[in-house]
């Protein structure tokens, strides 16, 4: 039998997926098809198989292991969800489906903050009754005392450093363990001076000061049960499971803390009597054994591999979800690397783009994703349909002309060579980067693509010396939100005051004043309508600027088993299941 390209491969698994979403949208099929979950795309169009119900095990499985257990050290999403379990912050997401989640609400405080001194005071009462797991209370000493943590780089290495950005600019604190101050006051921008009260003070202000509190960096710990860089092996917790057992790369174990108290809690109905974790390092025995009823979620939530989509969406659609993630797939232009410092050579990319191949490559429109057209998610506030490129348009075509046009007026109207880096431990992005590939050739540009480890990337794309040194010009990669606003979206992939010699996300290395001010001017707003407002300005530069190409607003197909109650889709967490309130059926 003759072996069909990858490219068809591709395309006629895309349309196999395209058909079966089609047949499951319409209601199509037998009811046997239709599997024994709540419905295809139950958890999109709200909540999932409602259930107050307590017991069981909820049992996760996972081919990528946890960054870390320790609040203040994670930065990977489905760690960010999953630590719910286990650790509470001042302030967190709204447990409601979609954007509705993106609205902040009390946890550990009473009420959001009492905002004062022109933006620069925010102010927090604990509620009471609030404990750890031994029954000891949690006080505002032990909020301040677990932010402090991040400071302590050598040790607490990891996680997002907002809160050291906006408490300590000029890096004056050394974090908590080299504290040589005789009063051990600790970091003077936060005053604990009750153990109900808690006061922060900001050197500016900055108007997404609390979605940086809502992280896991801003949960408590209490400090003679902090194990510096073993704290991880064993977080103690704060919220209504605590760790029983941990085998990294095997095995995780959640059971109940009694000592936590409902009433104390009005985001967590703690379900499940008991919460696992189990890695499996193999992406399609993973989708085989959530098929079969073994496991409930798959953790990180990027998806089901091909095969396991068809033979869901063929026989089990009624456990399927089809979910629109917070992530925006792209490609960055180098712009200090020949001939993309010249931005007529970078349209002319963006026009030789056939955008259609680029998105069957992850799955076609319904798994893929809609084809993007600039780089705001659409669950962030500013978002807009902005086209200045006109790929809609066209239908997502490639627009040869105008490609052509472009190469005449950056000088070279025979075309360019180029390479790009894509991830080969992401086998759509090398798929992504070979489409492209394919597509620009026709308009004179030939694009080597260089697969590199994902392990090597932040040495690489994070590096501009090293991209400069081996002339990538781009690199296909994607992003999502580290909190639902410009700042956490944008920011470090754009604002010419974050590009950094290691571990660099600003790989296009822009630095406009503009662009910079209309962040300055973003984070004065406390009203999140009016910063939005001023996001959307800064995307349109950005898209006027063609630093960026994005290709797709990512989506992707997510299995739900039949046991799995209260699953719905949540923006607060780039699309994955807010997973805290989950329930099972025993």
């Amino acid at each position: 039998m003759k072996r069909l390209s990858r490219s068809r491969r591709i395309a006629g698994a895309a349309a196999v997926v395209g058909a079966l979403l089609a047949t499951a949208a319409c209601g199509g099929g037998s009811s046997g098809d239709e599997g024994s979950g709540a419905g295809f795309n139950a958890a999109v169009k709200g909540v999932a198989a409602k259930s107050a119900k307590k017991g069981g095990t909820l049992k996760f499985i996972n081919k990528q292991e946890f960054d870390s257990l320790d609040p203040q050290r994670q930065y990977y999403g489905f760690a960010w969800d999953f630590s719910r379990f286990y650790a509470r912050q001042l302030i967190s997401y709204t447990p409601k489906p979609g954007n509705a989640a993106n609205e902040l609400t009390p946890d550990l405080a009473t009420s959001t903050g009492k905002i004062t001194n022109g933006g620069k005071t925010y102010t927090y009462t604990l509620r009471d009754g609030i404990t750890w797991e031994d029954g000891s209370p949690i006080t505002s000493k032990d909020v301040k005392y677990g932010i402090e943590r991040i400071w302590a780089k050598d040790v607490v290495s990891g996680g997002p450093g907002y809160l050291r950005q906006v408490l300590d600019p000029k890096g004056e604190y050394k974090g908590p363990y080299k504290d040589k101050s005789k009063d051990k006051l600790g970091l003077k921008a936060i005053e604990t001076p009750d153990d109900k009260t808690i006061v922060f003070n900001l050197a500016k202000p900055n108007g997404d000061f609390e979605q940086m509190l809502a992280m896991p960096t801003g949960s408590p710990v209490k400090a003679d049960k902090d194990t510096g860089a073993k704290y991880t092996n064993r977080p103690f917790s704060s919220g209504p499971y605590k760790v029983q057992s941990y085998t990294p790369g095997k095995s995780l174990s959640l059971v109940r803390n009694t000592n936590w108290k409902k009433a104390s809690d009005p985001i967590r109905p703690a379900l499940p009597d008991k919460v696992s974790v189990t890695f499996n390092s193999n992406l399609e025995a993973i989708d085989r054994l959530l098929i079969k009823g073994d496991y409930d979620v798959f953790l990180s939530a990027t998806g089901m591999t091909p095969s396991g989509r068809n033979d869901a969406l063929k026989h089990n659609k009624g456990n399927v979800d089809n979910i629109t993630t917070s992530f925006v797939r792209y490609v960055d232009f180098t712009t200090k690397v020949k001939p993309f410092d010249n931005i007529h050579c970078r349209k002319a990319v963006i026009y030789g783009t056939d955008y259609k191949s680029l998105q069957t490559t992850r799955g076609g429109p319904q798994a893929g994703g809609d084809i993007a057209t600039n780089m705001l998610p659409k669950s962030v506030k500013g978002a807009d349909n902005y086209d200045p490129y006109g790929i809609l348009k066209r239908g997502g075509k490639a627009d040869p002309a105008k490609a052509k046009d472009e190469l005449k007026q950056c000088g070279k109207p025979g075309g360019f060579s180029t390479s790009i880096v894509a991830r080969n431990d992401q086998p759509a992005e090398v798929d992504a980067a070979e489409a492209l590939q394919a597509s620009l050739k026709k308009v004179g540009i030939s694009l080597n693509v260089e697969p590199i480890q994902g392990s090597t990337s932040a040495s690489i794309t994070g590096s501009p010396a090293v991209m400069k040194k081996r002339g990538y010009g781009l690199s296909m990669t994607g992003w999502g939100p580290d909190f639902p606003t410009g700042q956490g979206f944008s920011q470090p992939l754009i604002d010419g005051r974050f590009i950094e010699q290691t571990g660099n996300y600003n790989v296009s290395e822009t630095n406009n004043a503009e662009i910079n001010k209309y962040f300055d001017d973003a984070l004065k707003e406390t009203d999140p309508s009016k910063a939005g407002a001023i996001y959307q300005k800064m995307n349109h530069k950005v898209s006027d600027l063609a630093v960026q190409m994005p290709f797709i607003y990512e989506k992707n197909i997510t299995w739900r088993s039949s046991r799995l109650t209260n699953a719905f889709s949540s923006a607060a967490y780039n699309g994955r299941y807010d997973y805290s309130q989950l329930g099972v059926v025993k």
